[in-house]
């Protein structure tokens, strides 16, 4: 999973990158690498896996890893090449889903670009530079289809449809917002456009707000309106917490974090908000070469979901072995689990649950 950081300059988003991408740096069981200077690799916390581990003593484990991509504050006229604007946005045309951080706290010494707080102002601005953007976009295609059409008349209903798309972004409304057919999304799809892509508001507040409680903020009712209003998803985030506690050891994060009233950091909250807005699952594979989790989406089928293996698994699928985790872990052995008949033979119809400790059965 990909996700693609956005916001004004001064709002917080590159401490909350710079946090959340050291705090995978701090734990040895959830590695992070830099792949450049703007892209960090964190590992999703998966308590699962640790406990599968202590089963099977295996040489390896390897969590499901989510990419983060921060990109430059976006000002107005980004979409336009404003700052650095055209060349960041193009850097996240591939990402799964956008976190959008809005500044939500008053701070004297951090100069807002529009010289006050206002949320709705801020976030209506970057939407408009990814609106805009994204026009600059569809106009390539729609010019693309046009020549396609005078060959064959059969792509006369694509464009009217990326004309319809059009019509809505310059309504200042996203592309995610149009209503389409199975045939449409495939179109839509296409095109990579970043207003169609799910987003989640991450409300950037201060320790004083967590500390007091977040229904305080005046200015998070604010993002939690819109995002409501947009169907998006929002968060409640403190870069500074998350900058505090990105290095610390567990036992003090965790007593840090209950001092403040939180069971879980930023982090994981963000992960499991991402999850849910693009509904994906975890399965688990298990022996002694390695522990492993896999990322998928809600209501793959079995040989889909050994394809994300190995292509092979998927091409030769014959059966999948499972069972679920919390059976597994309450049985103590998978042997324990076979004697009891708990292990369930599953073929290709077997839609996967999260959770679920695979086999994989195929012969290519």
């Amino acid at each position: 999973m990909k996700l693609g950081i956005v916001g004004l300059p001064n709002v917080g988003k590159s401490t909350l990158f710079n946090a959340i991408t050291n705090a995978g740096a701090q734990s040895a069981n959830y590695p992070f690498c830099t792949i450049e200077p703007n892209v960090g690799v964190v590992a999703v916390p998966d308590p699962r896996l640790d406990k599968l581990a202590e089963l099977y003593h295996p040489v390896k484990v390897t969590p499901a890893v989510i990419e983060f991509v921060d990109i430059a504050g976006l000002v107005k006229g980004a979409s336009k090449g404003e700052g650095l604007g055209n060349k960041f946005l193009s850097n996240i045309r591939e990402v799964d889903a956008i976190v959008h951080v809005v500044r939500c706290f008053e701070n004297d010494d951090i100069v807002h670009v529009e010289g006050s707080i206002d949320p709705a102002r801020d976030i209506e601005t970057i939407n408009l530079e990814l609106i805009l953007s994204d026009i600059e976009m569809l106009d390539r295609r729609m010019d693309k289809t046009l020549k396609m059409i005078k060959a064959d008349k059969k792509y006369q209903g694509e464009y009217d449809f990326f004309q319809r798309v059009k019509d809505t972004l310059n309504q200042g409304r996203p592309a995610r917002s149009v209503e389409c057919n199975e045939e449409e999304g495939e179109w839509l799809s296409s095109v990579a456009l970043l207003t169609n892509k799910p987003i989640i508001y991450a409300a950037n507040m201060s320790e004083d707000d967590f500390k007091n409680g977040i229904e305080g903020n005046p200015y998070y009712k604010v993002v939690a309106d819109i995002a409501a209003s947009e169907h998006a998803g929002v968060l409640p985030i403190c870069a500074e917490i998350e900058a505090e506690i990105a290095g610390m050891e567990p036992e003090e994060k965790e007593l840090f974090l209950s001092d403040m009233g939180l069971t879980e950091s930023g982090l994981d909250r963000l992960i499991r908000a991402c999850y849910s807005l693009l509904g994906l699952i975890s399965y688990l594979t298990a022996g002694q070469p390695e522990v492993r989790a896999w990322t998928i989406k809600k209501g793959t089928k079995a040989p889909q979901a050994a394809g994300k293996i190995h292509s092979d698994f998927e091409r030769g699928f014959i059966r999948a072995e499972v069972i679920g985790y919390q059976e597994l872990l309450d049985n103590g052995s998978i042997a324990a689990a076979k004697e009891k008949g708990l292990v369930r033979s599953e073929g290709k119809e077997y839609v996967m649950q999260d959770g679920d400790v695979v086999l994989f059965r195929f012969n290519v």
